[in-house]
């Protein structure tokens, strides 16, 4: 374990590290983040020695850095640099096999059977083995930096220290560098210190993180703890957003440009037609949406907005892709496109605006179901959706999207609840259908609202819009079916 105890240090007698403290455990790979200039290069160059400390120390397993000969010090500590240096023109293996030069004795310092078994596992652990014979000078940015790290990883270092080791890096190479690091770190109990400019691959591989900021420690900790939006923006003093990722219980920042795109006013913006077999409202920019269609699922950003019918009979194996194909068809990108499907009849559509709310809706009731009593219906339900696409005008949260889906299920039960609109099978108050589906669009531009439950007074505008479209459209419905009034 490293321990940096109140370290300080820099060059010509001025500090760029102040009073650093912080531990790097073993078996842990740990993240140096933070602006330009903030120090980070500074800390790990007193870590390998490089740089004496001026205050402080810095010690590996109880052992101060100074006390250390050259050759021990190699032994415990290797280094990718952030610029890999001239190896000539060395092959792969050759540049690999000087990782192990500390472990050569004798006058010959000739490699034992030992260093040739170290060089071929890391070869192959970093997956340049195919590349032995090659000369690194003609191997691309990524591989050149694998190889380094297969030379670093031939030390057997106790502790391994990376400056910016994804730099220049494409996608590819840096999730492989990435990857084999933290198997290297879990399987070998390695200890890693890196620095790291890409904030997301930090929080991704890091198990720790500290962060500097002119030379200070501004906070040390897990990267959920370290990935706060208030205290990130205050240090890099640019607008970021914090989320989840939606693969890995970790955070996912995203960066806000300092412009945004003009949106006009939303009850202009946006124009609904009929076309053909479909229902298509459209704006000119991109709204941010969340959804439960089976086109756009999820959060996305859409323009286009399409309610399709289909028969009754309607049946594919795969209907995303079925849909997506015909999305393209109709010249729409499925890529900004939230798509539902209906077997209610289209012209049947019901749109109401109140205040910043705008409510487009369709309904047909022939799988009517009490949600509480639908472990009772058969899996297979009959064709009938009640279709709900809300545009709002204003900045969503997160908070706020989900509260106004539940709004306006709220809102959609009440107006079926009040037309006496039934589950057949369970004899009681219908809640819904039993392939409902709900879109709330919002121009994330303007003011900012945190919550749209109902007591709310955009709570309030859901619900008010949500009832009086889909009262119209379920009016529109009983006209064509005449069962009822």
């Amino acid at each position: 374990m490293i321990v940096v105890n109140n370290a300080s240090g820099g060059y010509d007698g001025t500090k760029k590290v102040n009073s650093v403290s912080f531990q790097a455990k073993k078996g842990k790979l740990t993240g140096i983040i933070g602006p330009n200039g903030s120090g980070k290069t500074t800390l790990v160059k007193m870590i390998t020695g490089q740089l004496p400390c001026m205050e402080g120390s810095i010690t590996i397993d109880g052992t101060a850095i100074s006390d250390f000969s050259s050759k021990e010090l190699a032994k415990i500590v290797a280094v990718l640099p952030q610029h890999g240096e001239n190896s000539f023109d060395f092959s792969v293996q050759e540049v690999v096999a000087l990782g192990r030069y500390p472990y050569y004795k004798g006058l010959l310092k000739r490699a034992t059977s030992e260093d040739e078994r170290v060089v071929r596992d890391v070869m192959n652990i970093t997956g340049v083995a195919h590349l032995a014979s090659q000369s690194i000078a003609s191997l691309s940015g990524g591989e050149r930096q694998r190889v380094l790290l297969a030379k670093a990883l031939a030390q057997e270092p106790q502790l391994l220290l990376l400056d910016e080791p994804t730099n220049h890096l494409d996608l590819s190479y840096q999730v492989k560098l990435m990857d084999t690091l933290k198997e290297r770190v879990q399987q070998h109990e390695l200890t890693v210190v890196a620095i790291l400019h890409d904030l997301n691959i930090a929080s991704l591989y890091c198990d720790d993180i500290l962060l500097l900021h002119e030379g200070k420690m501004m906070a040390h900790g897990t990267p959920s703890e370290m990935m706060q939006t208030q205290v990130l923006q205050d240090v890099y003093r640019t607008q970021l957003h914090v989320q989840g990722h939606p693969v890995e219980a970790k955070p996912l920042i995203a960066l806000a440009p300092s412009t945004q795109q003009n949106v006009p006013n939303q009850h202009e913006s946006v124009t609904m037609e009929q076309k053909g077999d479909h229902l298509c409202m459209q704006a000119p920019f991109l709204y941010k949406t969340l959804s439960s269609a089976l086109i756009g699922e999820g959060f996305s950003w859409a323009h286009t907005f399409i309610n399709r019918h289909v028969p009754k009979n309607y049946a594919c194996s795969d209907a995303k892709q079925e849909f997506q194909d015909y999305i393209e068809q109709q010249r729409y990108s499925s890529d900004e496109t939230v798509g539902m499907m209906t077997a209610a009849f289209i012209e049947d559509v019901g749109v109401a605006s109140v205040n910043n709310v705008t409510a487009y809706v369709t309904a047909g009731v022939g799988n009517a179901c009490d949600a509480s009593r639908a472990w009772q219906q058969p899996t297979h339900a009959a064709p009938g959706t009640i279709n709900m696409f809300l545009f709002i005008e204003g900045t969503l949260t997160d908070a706020a999207f989900l509260q106004a889906m539940m709004t306006a299920t709220e809102a959609k039960s009440a107006a079926l609840r009040d037309r006496g609109v039934r589950d057949e099978q369970a004899q009681t108050l219908a809640t819904g259908t039993t392939t409902d589906c709900v879109s709330v669009a919002a121009t994330q531009q303007g003011k900012t609202i945190h919550y749209a439950g109902t007591a709310t007074a955009l709570g309030k505008a859901i619900g008010k819009a949500v009832y009086e479209a889909l009262t119209q459209s379920l009016a529109h419905y009983d006209q064509r079916v005449g069962t009822r009034s």
